[in-house]
């Protein structure tokens, strides 16, 4: 991949639960898709986060991170556009996990929403684990260890980014400062010139007086583009400006992107378990009949009842699969009881349909040759392994443990 040093890089991952099905596609993977050929991208299978709460349930892991990781290739990932890895190869992930562990307040674990939410949720299994309580930071740290710039997520998942900046944040300001840091400062606005350096110094003060982000932007705008400054300035004045040291850690952006939201087929959220699912490969046989036997609007007992496409499941697949005629046609149709639910449907099928032909190819090779996926993601873990131990070593050298 030829990417330069100011490259913009995502990244984002998935636990391997197996095969995938259509809400991760228009949820996530559409969406993964598209930046790959925008900013440079990281996507890993996140098998250590599956044992947060399937700790019990070793033996199904390694099949499904395969099947995953297929169903990723199916969808349109490109290993020569992005890179696929493993999270539990890369053992500096562990690492980091631990040193940013012992600064992170208790506090802040304790207060991210989906903690009691998911012990709600999730009754039947023991999640009083050090494993479970820790999962946010442990995703921090999948995310500082690549420095990413950007974290695709839905609003459900934003504090959980929220929660990276801060253990950034404080890791830099713990640790970012390095012995002669004010000397490297001025000498880093000196190249700035006089008048330059006093306009940095008054939106400093304003930033850190009263929080003004539009200031922090401008500022970082021109440091960013100044010539004459390196990446190493670039990042240590955007420390001073913020009142840390270094930034060794960045501090990474929830980018909430558009997604499409499909429910399942039932109109509950989409999910093998709630057996509502259609799987991103399920055979035609299958998807059409599970659409034909999709639940309606319960008003309409008979063709001739007038229906309310907003009371029926199948009208959430239109708002994602149809053209705008064919929605159009089942807004004025269905309330007049001009054409039966079957009639309805068949539109759906035929899109699901060819939107999956073009996955079903691209999924055969892999599936004809295992042996294919495991190299990709040999290959993809070598390469995210060299960036996560750079990332280590400056952050070794920055709390003291080189030695």
């Amino acid at each position: 991949m030829n990417m330069t040093a100011s490259t913009q890089r995502v990244l984002s991952g998935m636990r391997p639960t197996g095969q995938l099905h259509l809400g991760h596609y228009h949820g996530a993977l559409k969406n993964w898709v598209r930046l790959q050929d925008e900013m440079e991208s990281f996507f890993f299978v996140a098998d250590w986060h599956a044992l947060t709460t399937h700790y019990e349930h070793r033996d199904v892991i390694e099949k499904n991170v395969y099947e995953m990781v297929i169903d990723w290739l199916a969808a349109g990932l490109d290993p020569n556009k992005c890179t696929l890895f493993l999270q539990s190869r890369i053992p500096e992930h562990a690492e980091l996990f631990t040193l940013l562990a012992m600064g992170t307040p208790l506090s802040w674990l304790e207060r991210v929403p989906t903690y009691k939410d998911q012990q709600e949720k999730l009754k039947d299994k023991d999640l009083t684990t050090y494993g479970f309580l820790g999962y946010p930071l442990l995703q921090a740290a999948d995310i500082l260890i690549y420095k990413a710039h950007w974290v695709p997520v839905g609003e459900d998942q934003a504090s959980h980014v929220e929660l990276t900046r801060e253990a950034a944040r404080r890791f830099n300001h713990l640790y970012g400062r390095e012995a002669n840091f004010d000397q490297l400062v001025a000498a880093s606005l000196e190249k700035l010139g006089k008048d330059s350096a006093k306009r940095l110094e008054k939106s400093r003060k304003k930033f850190q007086e009263t929080g003004d982000e539009g200031a922090l932007g401008g500022a970082m705008d021109y440091v960013r583009g100044h010539a004459d400054l390196s990446d190493a300035e670039k990042e240590r004045l955007q420390g001073w400006f913020k009142g840390t040291g270094r930034a060794v850690l960045v501090e990474p952006q929830a980018l909430l992107t558009e997604a499409s939201k499909l429910p399942g087929l039932d109109g509950a959220k989409m999910s093998k378990s709630y057996g509502n699912a259609i799987g991103m490969r399920e055979n035609a046989a299958s998807v059409e009949q599970k659409i034909k036997r999709m639940p309606t609007d319960p008003a309409r007992v008979k063709v001739s009842d007038p229906g309310n496409p907003d009371a029926c499941p199948v009208w959430e697949f239109h708002k994602v699969y149809s053209d705008d005629d064919t929605c159009a046609w089942v807004r004025d149709g269905c309330p007049k009881a001009a054409f039966g639910c079957l009639a309805c449907k068949q539109p759906l099928i035929n899109a699901i349909l060819q939107e999956q032909q073009p996955m079903l190819d691209r999924a055969q090779p892999y599936v004809q040759s295992p042996k294919l996926v495991r190299e990709i993601i040999e290959t993809g873990t070598q390469r995210a392994q060299q960036v996560a131990r750079e990332t280590m070593a400056d952050v070794r050298e920055a709390i003291g443990l080189k030695y």
